[in-house]
């Protein structure tokens, strides 16, 4: 072991076959074999190769290749950390400049694009001076270079941004999971939405959308925000479905035209609408199309949409919305008593496990502090089945017919949502049959003015 001539590092020698060649991040596209027997025929005089701790090569593949050319298992070197590939491959290019063969312009461009796009978004401006520097590159011609990167990447940030605000992350939520300052943040959607400073981000109207959304607010996706395309318009206070629209199954979940049908009649693009029971996603699904905001929750959201949906159990409280003025729907489709028994858990504080008087309190208590918190006008919706088949000795419980006892608010319509009667298995026919009874297949839907 020997130091360089240069104090750069330790001189080591260790075996050839230990050497890893990442040809993935070498930044030499040409190889040279006239260069490699040049060095073949001095070996003596030629400088060690530089490695990091991995063993991994950061400069001297011709010299490398020379040794291996004249058979020798052994070649002198110099470690040099390294905490990332990025770093790894920035250290070649400068070793490259000072002793290897010249990168051609083409290398140079690819090497830059390489770089920059693993770059953290606050770091680029430097990043650019840097390259142009250990390229040998006039800025200009790096900026020219990375111009398009810059663009693309600003687009999808812009847009992430946008989709993170209609989900109704704060601004410093958004700021910290896109890894920008928050006053970008705030520019980006007052940029979208070409509003001045001061004008209130939670107004905005589909007309007021420019900007970064202008190419994404085709004109079909502006018809289907304004219910004029893929969409029925209600007239009666019965709605039957046949099946399920729905992308992702869920114990629970109801038919997503429900949800459509909520937001036709009692909201425009960009209200905010809350769903704290919204383990399937079904509710962000049409809130996207139809380019409302939303916060959906759940105690357990479908595996599949943890990214999306909040994990909150509503029993312990309101969710904490950032804002609530801007909300103009809460859409309430809790477990059905007895019906959801043991369905999501064994927890006592679950809807479904809690005795009959605790599930009316808890429930009408939500719908209340929901009231007391949302802006006029707005609207809380709730739909609930009787209880029946499951509940004991098969006795009728009318939960809905319990809320309207329990909730003072005024009612601004009660829609009935029938099941097909093929959800009855042949046992609760025959019970039906044998006890002159009737079998409840309706779900009701009752709508709060606040």
């Amino acid at each position: 072991m020997e130091y360089s001539e240069e104090g750069e590092g330790v001189i080591q020698t260790i075996k050839i076959a230990d050497i890893k060649l990442r040809e993935d991040l070498y930044p030499r596209i040409e190889k040279s074999p006239q260069t490699i027997q040049k060095y073949a025929e001095v070996l003596e005089v030629l400088p060690p190769i530089e490695i990091n701790q991995n063993n991994e090569l950061i400069d001297g593949w011709h010299r490398l290749m020379a040794y291996q050319k004249n058979g020798e298992t052994e070649i002198p070197v110099i470690i040099t950390q390294t905490k990332s590939d990025t770093e790894l491959l920035e250290l070649a290019i400068e070793r490259n400049a000072k002793f290897g063969l010249q990168l051609s312009q083409d290398d140079k461009m690819s090497l830059a694009r390489r770089i920059y796009h693993a770059t953290t978004p606050k770091d680029r401006e430097a990043k650019k001076k840097h390259l142009a520097s250990i390229l040998s590159i006039p800025e200009r011609t790096m900026r020219t270079w990375l111009s398009r990167i810059d663009k693309d990447e600003r687009d999808l940030r812009d847009r992430r941004i946008f989709d993170l605000w209609m989900a109704c992350h704060t601004q410093e939520e958004i700021a910290e999971r896109v890894g920008v300052e928050r006053s970008a943040v705030d520019h980006v959607l007052r940029e979208t939405a070409k509003l001045p400073l001061g004008a209130n981000l939670h107004e905005l109207k589909i007309s007021d959308v420019e900007g970064v959304l202008k190419k994404a607010l085709t004109k079909e996706r502006v018809a289907a925000a304004e219910h004029a395309t893929d969409f029925e318009t209600p007239i009666y206070n019965v709605w039957k479905f046949k099946k399920k629209n729905n992308q992702v199954n869920h114990f629970g979940n109801t038919e997503v035209t429900i949800v459509d049908n909520l937001l036709y009649l009692y909201t425009n693009p960009f209200d905010v609408v809350v769903d704290p029971f919204g383990g399937g996603g079904s509710t962000i699904d049409i809130c996207k199309k139809r380019l409302r905001r939303y916060w959906v929750s759940d105690r357990k959201p479908a595996m599949e949409r943890q990214d999306e949906i909040r994990t909150w159990d509503i029993t312990d409280g309101l969710p904490a919305l950032p804002r609530w003025e801007p909300v103009k729907l809460v859409y309430l489709d809790p477990p059905y008593w007895k019906q959801a028994e043991g369905e999501y858990s064994d927890d006592p504080k679950d809807l479904g496990n809690m005795p009959l008087k605790e599930f009316n309190d808890t429930l009408a208590g939500l719908i209340k502090k929901f009231g007391d918190k949302m802006p006029s006008p707005s609207y809380i919706a709730l739909i609930l089945q009787p209880t029946q088949w499951n509940a004991p000795e098969r006795h009728y419980t009318d939960h809905i017919a319990d809320m309207l006892r329990m909730v003072k608010l005024p009612i601004d319509i009660r829609f009935q949502c029938p099941y097909e009667s093929q959800q009855c298995t042949p046992q609760m026919v025959e019970w039906a049959k044998e006890n002159r009874k009737c079998l409840a297949l309706s779900r009701e839907l009752v709508v709060w003015r606040v």
